[in-house]
């Protein structure tokens, strides 16, 4: 059974849904997830798992993300990007590529951020956005994301400075919204701001390079097997013959590193098991002297499952 990790390039005006229904139609499988919305006016990396890899999805949402992404001063929106209306201008003639500057110096390293009302984040059960388009009034809580780097390449004063684009590259912790970003600096330096373009270029260790559009993939599925996919997601751990019989049953098998030291594989952060032959077999965690499997990946079934029973 195919199963592996496919990089698309999602094109604009697709939602992530979108994708992921073409790439169900391609794989030949209903067994497909991705790792990571984009919005639809965004194009870029978006990670689709398929069948067995499906279930490495969830360490990939965590992972840190980078971005390209032009930000327009002067003109606020009620999506905090292009696709929504304009709600007010400001003149953007007078700031100082200097007070900008500044603005991404503030908004660098660890911050609170308030997502978009236009979020999918829930609100008593309903999506933000929802609530939105009703026509009520909501304001999210603020919450820690970490901008690592936040590049400014070109500042750009347009219509004879009435707005200014600023083309930047982000590289954020999981959770953050490049589009509040916009409209962040923009209410930092008192004239508004959203978002006009947005492509991931990074998701965790993957990248545009490896990325193929859905035309490309319709050709030629390109697919990332499940063994590579994961050896550049996780902590690597190489068994012996004994310890892939060991593991491929369930048990345990005596820890990579002891647990609570820095080395040591977590749930959350688990190891990546490796057979001789370079096949993967599990994911485990270390707990005291031992290393539990917390995802087994057992050779010829379906699906992977956490026990190592027969199905």
């Amino acid at each position: 059974m195919l199963s592996g990790l496919v990089i698309v390039d999602k094109p604009q005006g697709w939602t992530s849904h979108d994708v992921v229904g073409r790439m169900r139609r391609l794989a030949g499988t209903r067994k497909v997830g991705h790792a990571g919305t984009l919005d639809p006016m965004a194009t870029g990396v978006l990670v689709v798992g398929i069948n067995k890899a499906t279930r490495l999805l969830t360490y990939i949402v965590g992972t840190s993300k980078t971005y390209t992404a032009t930000i327009r001063l002067g003109e606020s929106t009620v999506t905090d990007d292009a696709e929504g209306e304009v709600t007010a201008t400001h003149s953007a003639v007078d700031v100082s590529e200097e007070a900008i500057r500044a603005g991404v110096v503030a908004l660098t390293g660890e911050i609170q951020q308030i997502p978009s009302s236009v979020s999918a984040i829930k609100v008593n059960g309903e999506r933000a956005y929802a609530r939105v388009r009703s026509g009520e009034e909501v304001t999210l809580k603020a919450r820690p994301v970490t901008i690592h780097r936040f590049d400014v390449h070109s500042i750009r004063p347009v219509d004879d400075g009435r707005v200014v684009d600023v083309d930047v590259t982000v590289e954020c912790s999981s959770g953050t919204y490049i589009r509040a970003l916009a409209r962040d600096l923009g209410n930092a330096l008192g004239i508004g701001g959203h978002l006009t373009a947005l492509r991931r270029t990074h998701v965790g260790p993957y990248s545009l390079e490896q990325a193929r559009t859905l035309e490309q993939l319709a050709e030629e599925l390109e697919v990332l097997e499940i063994s590579e996919a994961a050896r550049a997601l996780l902590p690597n751990r190489q068994l012996s013959e004994a310890e892939t019989t060991e593991i491929s049953f369930g048990r345990r098998v005596l820890a990579g590193a002891a647990a609570g030291t820095p080395g040591a594989a977590t749930v959350e952060k688990p190891a990546a098991a490796f057979a001789p032959d370079g096949t993967l077999v599990a994911l485990l965690a270390d707990a005291g002297s031992f290393a539990k499997p917390v995802l087994v990946f057992a050779p010829g079934s379906g699906l992977p499952y956490a026990d190592g029973r027969d199905k």
